[in-house]
């Protein structure tokens, strides 16, 4: 059974759980067709089975094809939910999604994008993550789902995901709980 993501303490102590990871997806960035051009990126994730190293910058094996629009330190991990997916499948009337369809580098249960706020934090495994931005969108996801309508639809249904920057490198791997941590200064 898959456990999930919980907002900590300082040290774990009295977490409350609030998600689980589903999978770990990396890919790293390749070269593809795409209307008639070369383009080259990085939305092309697997899912991986076993731990996988989180660092300051993404997740071991991954990598982004434009780093000017993606990666970087506040955008070291991206994170999007199931419930999201379930409700793309039933608007797109679609049954081919596998995790790591949006770019995802998290596929998550619970974390929802209307629930989670900038500054929250989560203990996944061994490391320690904070919300720092809704996802920007951008053509490449409509790449990788064959449907360059995406990115806009992405926006207007808000179901975004969300990125989380590192603020401690661990380990992590599908079927861990979260937990949340005290929230950085709201504003």
């Amino acid at each position: 059974m898959a456990s999930g993501s919980q907002r900590t303490g300082p040290a774990g102590d009295g977490a409350a759980r609030v998600g689980t990871l589903l999978s770990v997806n990396v890919g790293m960035p390749k070269d593809v067709s795409w209307r008639g051009k070369t383009v080259f990126t990085g939305v092309f994730k697997d899912s991986v089975s076993g731990p996988r190293r989180v660092r300051k910058l993404n997740v071991d094996g991954d990598g982004q094809g434009d780093l000017a629009g993606h990666g970087g330190e506040q955008r070291a991990v991206f994170v999007y939910q199931i419930d999201s997916y379930r409700y793309w499948e039933r608007e797109l009337n679609r049954a081919d999604f596998a995790y790591g369809q949006f770019g995802e580098n998290f596929t998550v249960e619970g974390l929802n994008d209307e629930e989670v706020c900038i500054g929250d934090r989560y203990r996944i495994g061994s490391a320690v993550f904070e919300v720092t931005q809704p996802r920007v969108t951008c053509y490449r996801v409509g790449i990788r789902m064959d449907d360059p309508r995406i990115p806009a639809l992405l926006v207007s249904h808000r179901r975004p995901g969300f990125y989380f920057r590192v603020l401690e490198e661990g380990d992590v791997r599908a079927e861990t709980r979260s937990s949340s941590s005290p929230p950085g200064p709201r504003g």
